[in-house]
Formats: structure tokens, C-alpha cells, sequence
């Protein structure tokens, strides 16, 4: 996946869980990469949420996704990708990736 796909892709106006599908719908296009998902943290845990291809845990890679410098989920792939490329793509998913993060009952604006 390029950046610029991803961009095109984040500049959507859809809703968070829409715009995460798509991510993880593009990402297993790639070659190389045959499963991805993105897996929020939720009280501690984290939960797998959207994904898309088929999963093979043995070749998995993950990279932290984080908001404001806290923990918010990781995005998971399963296959061969550059590593850069999968932490950019993390930061570019961070806003979209706040589902189970507390705000401490604070509003919030992506």
C-alpha cells in the first residue's frame, strides 16, 4: 500500500470502523501480506476488531498504534511489509482507532 493510497483513503468522511475496513481491505492486496487487522485497546486488553484476508499468526508482525503518546491499539499483518511503512500507516490510523479509548469524558473530534 502506498501512502498516498492510505491518504486517499483516511480523507475519506466515513465513519471510523469504514475507513478502518478499507485500510485493512487494502493492506492484503499488497503482495506480500495476507491477513491484516487492527485489534483496539480496550480496559487493558486489546480486542481485534476489522480484518481482512487470511490469517497466518506464524509470519504476524505488529506495530503499536498510539494517540497523544498512549497506547490506543496495534495493527497486526500477517505476511512480508516493510516495517516503516507499517509504523507510518499506524500514525496515519490513530484518530480512527480511538473506539475503546477513554477520554476521560472529554469530547473528541478525529
Amino acid at each position: 500500500m502506498t501512502l498516498e493510497t492510505l491518504e486517499r483513503v483516511l480523507e475519506c468522511d466515513g465513519e471510523p470502523d469504514d475507513v478502518l475496513r478499507a485500510v485493512v481491505s487494502a493492506l492484503v492486496v499488497e503482495p506480500g501480506i495476507v491477513w491484516a487487522g487492527i485489534a483496539f485497546v480496550e480496559r487493558g486488553d486489546l480486542v481485534l476488531g476489522p480484518v481482512a484476508g487470511e490469517a497466518e499468526e506464524k509470519r504476524r508482525q505488529c506495530v503499536q498504534i498510539t494517540y497523544q503518546g498512549e497506547p490506543v491499539g496495534e495493527l497486526w499483518i500477517d505476511g512480508e511489509a516493510d516495517r516503516e511503512l507499517l509504523q507510518r500507516v499506524a500514525a496515519l490510523l490513530s484518530t480512527h482507532a480511538l473506539v475503546g479509548w477513554d477520554t476521560g469524558g472529554q469530547g473528541w473530534e478525529p
